[in-house]
């Protein structure tokens, strides 16, 4: 189930980030998704290059590693190169 290991964000809440940014949901197993926005207390995250989107409390957040930006990046664009439904 989500969130049974997840580990809070103990650092200093962070800055509502711009529309698009990186960041990685730490509720769920460093998921990364795109920033979209501020639903009531959660923050919206989608999947980089689209697909259903997912709230999660902002101190479950932070900053994609770049290592971690790269391969979502990569995931997205392979799986257009293969033709799949995106």
């Amino acid at each position: 189930m989500y969130g049974e290991n997840a580990s809070a964000n103990t650092e200093r809440p962070l800055p509502v980030p711009d529309p698009g940014t990186l960041l990685a949901d730490t509720s769920r197993g460093d998921r990364v998704g795109e920033f979209r926005g501020v639903a009531g207390p959660y923050w919206s995250l989608r999947p980089v290059g689209g697909g259903r989107e997912w709230e999660v409390e902002p101190r479950y957040v932070r900053p994609a590693l770049l290592m971690e930006q790269l391969r979502a990046r990569t995931a997205w664009l392979n799986a257009r190169s293969r033709g799949e439904v995106l």
